[in-house]
């Protein structure tokens, strides 16, 4: 591949090591890739809330894709650029049939607001028992019904007696494609977005804004979240450390993130 005309990275498991620091190594070599004026863009299923210190530790600003496709967020100025929402029509629809058909799930909704730093109780909702099984502090606990009467950027279902993979596949098959399906951990913690919206549209609709062909991109990833953006980049590369359904997505495989991966590959051409 000649010298690329945009970066794009996943976050957890990709650019950041195994204990979630930005290495030495990694900021320097993105800091050069910001120099160059080729954008470096952070793809993550991270809401904007958990992007400032990542951004802080790489040293470098500007367009991220968050919630797994569905927002663009302006690190720099901290704003939320776009959200592609679940009307709560839907989201009322997709919990009660899983609720019906699939015992032992939990609830939670990621809501985009204008900022990162706006009032966490409106942007990170879920049930009682889903707050039991996750460690994060920053979570209100509501009603169902409060959890599905606004739009939201991301629906959350989990279910700790199954795998992640199994958990998609068995709500894949009770709502079908009314929402899309994917995952970033193995612990039975599932992510549903918006119809079509998933990392390479994401990093599509930025690509295009910039005026970056597609041929031009190089994108990094590990899990199953990533696979479709490994994919649409015209060069897509997983970490030794990927999820077997990305590996075969990518078309490299460099060391893992806690071998600076991402930095090795890029020290080609900065």
């Amino acid at each position: 591949m000649r010298e690329p005309g945009l970066v794009a990275s996943d976050v957890d498991g990709t650019l950041l090591g195994p204990m979630e620091e930005v290495s030495a190594r990694t900021a320097a070599t993105a800091r050069r890739v910001a120099a160059s004026g080729t954008p470096f863009v952070l793809v993550t299923g991270r809401p904007p809330r958990w992007m400032p210190r990542v951004v802080d530790a790489l040293g470098v600003s500007g367009i991220a894709v968050c919630a797994n496709g569905a927002v663009t967020y302006d690190t720099a100025a901290d704003k939320v650029l776009s959200s592609h929402d679940i009307d709560p029509v839907t989201l009322h629809d997709v919990v009660g049939e899983l609720r019906r058909e699939l015992s032992g799930c939990a609830f939670a909704v990621e809501r985009a607001t204008t900022s990162a730093r706006d009032d966490l109780r409106e942007q990170f909702l879920a049930e009682a028992d889903f707050h039991r099984n996750w460690s994060n502090t920053d979570i209100r606990v509501s009603p169902l019904d409060e959890l599905t009467g606004k739009p939201a950027m991301k629906l959350l279902v989990m279910n700790p007696g199954l795998s992640s993979a199994e958990l998609a596949a068995a709500t894949g098959e009770i709502i079908g494609d009314q929402l899309k399906s994917t995952y970033s951990v193995e612990t039975g913690l599932i992510e549903l977005s918006a119809p079509g919206v998933d990392k390479a549209s994401g990093l599509a609709s930025v690509a295009a804004e910039l005026g970056v062909a597609r041929s031009e991109v190089i994108a990094f990833g590990d899990m199953p979240n990533d696979v479709p953006m490994l994919g649409w980049a015209g060069h897509g590369v997983a970490m030794r450390n990927a999820h077997p359904d990305a590996l075969a997505a990518a078309d490299e495989v460099t060391t893992t993130n806690a071998e600076d991966g991402v930095a090795q590959v890029l020290e080609r051409w900065w």
